[in-house]
């Protein structure tokens, strides 16, 4: 039975990672999420349901419009599998629990401001409030250990945010702030302090990547939001872990 469970949590994920990849690429442009229908960004062609299946509509296109023939991006493929992947993996880490939802609703926001940053460099306001106001009606039926651990959280991440951002001049975005503030909520004072120490350090290797493939560019603006987002994810779930291995291994 859990087989039959883990298979309609990755189809629901892969269903709505779809949706996830309309709402991060149209709410940033002020656009509807229902209208118009899912259609080519080249020649507007409209989507029949064949052509909007999740992942199989790609590979059987091979990655191109049926109409015009050009190029389809694989963030839509990708992002589709990775809500499928994340949200088995929440179900088959916290079962049938009332802290499944708060899981599933922090998967769904990481995932739509990682294509809304990594296509605009933008996370919307929108979508923060959105799920602001779920978390908040979530921790008041599923509160965390301490009822006021997730507000100390959401002051905490807010406030190194911001105090990176007045130093570095701007070189924190906005809505990296203001997401800090959301996963306090989510997260809790440890985990929040986790996902910014992990953010930092993927970003850091990322950059050094970078660097090294393409060469040092100064204020080359690399969006944040997607190392957030891994450092969210493993945080949630590892963050006690992480913490016994540390001190277990130094100590």
């Amino acid at each position: 039975m859990d087989v039959v469970y883990l298979t309609l949590f990755f189809i629901f994920g892969l269903i709505f990672g779809s949706f996830f990849n309309v709402v991060g690429l149209r709410v940033p442009k002020k656009e509807s999420i229902v209208y118009p229908n899912s259609h080519c960004t080249k020649c507007n062609h409209e989507l029949s349901w064949f052509e909007n299946i999740p992942v199989l509509s790609y590979i059987f296109l091979r990655g191109k419009c049926r109409n015009c023939k050009s190029k389809i991006s694989p963030i839509y493929p990708v992002m589709e599998l990775i809500t499928g992947f994340l949200y088995t993996f929440t179900f088959a880490q916290l079962g049938w629990q009332v802290e499944l939802v708060a899981g599933l609703l922090l998967v769904s926001l990481l995932v739509i401001i990682t294509v809304s940053d990594l296509a605009y460099m933008i996370i919307p306001d929108k979508v923060l409030l959105f799920f602001l106001v779920l978390i908040v009606i979530m921790r008041i039926v599923e509160p965390l250990d301490s009822w006021w651990d997730a507000l100390l959280a959401a002051a905490v991440g807010f406030g190194i945010l911001y105090l990176l951002a007045v130093v570095s001049k701007g070189g924190m975005g906005g809505g990296d702030i203001k997401l800090f503030f959301v996963l306090g909520l989510f997260l809790g004072t440890k985990a929040t302090l986790m996902t910014l120490f992990l953010a930092s350090v993927i970003g850091a290797v990322f950059g050094l990547v970078q660097i090294i493939i393409k060469g040092y560019e100064k204020r080359r603006p690399i969006p944040f939001g997607p190392f957030i987002a891994i450092g969210a994810i493993i945080s949630y779930f590892y963050t006690d872990a992480i913490i016994n291995w540390y001190i277990g291994t130094f100590f």
